[in-house]
């Protein structure tokens, strides 16, 4: 090899990690994730259940709004649709609060709740950009004993949402 093509080769080595690590990184394409009382990507992320992807990014279930998984429909986070996988059930009181921690601050319109078949509360930002976390207290009316619960983030400018299931056990 010709003496300047090897010193060109060696400052394109020497230079790659350098570039990267000062270009921006890409972001995910969601950010945001109930930490408590632990959503099924927490656990996932705490190691307390054993998970795939998930257990890395935690705040990326993003689907189109509108969808009733835990996984958004993202087929790489199936497994938080598996309710068998021996998910930790959090004791809550019949009012709980429930909150998000969000790793990006995307303008919201709503965020609902979901137990038992039925929505059980919603919260409108009207477009409002949220802080680092954001926590809304939740009734669940009638409903008691095991529950799964269905948490969406809407994100006002774009047609997706987050999506995060929490396992509870109402007044228990």
């Amino acid at each position: 090899m010709h003496p300047k093509k090897k010193l060109a080769a060696g400052l394109g080595i020497a230079l790659a990690p350098v570039l990267a690590l000062s270009l921006p990184a890409s972001s995910a394409s969601a950010h945001g994730y109930i930490s408590n009382p632990p959503s099924r990507q927490a656990q996932c992320a705490a190691g307390t259940v054993a998970c795939g992807d998930i257990t890395y990014e935690p705040q990326s279930v993003e689907g189109s709004k509108g969808l009733t998984s835990c996984s958004g429909g993202n087929s790489r986070f199936s497994e938080l649709d598996d309710d068998s996988k021996g998910w930790a059930v959090t004791p809550v009181s019949k009012t709980t609060s429930f909150e998000w921690k969000l790793t990006a601050r995307h303008a919201t319109s709503t965020w609902q709740y979901f137990a038992g078949g039925q929505k059980i509360a919603e919260f409108d930002d009207n477009g409002a950009q949220p802080g680092a976390t954001v926590t809304h207290q939740v009734d669940f009316g009638g409903l008691s004993g095991k529950q799964k619960v269905l948490a969406v983030w809407n994100v006002a400018d774009t047609a997706n949402a987050f999506y995060a299931c929490i396992d509870v056990n109402v007044g228990g």
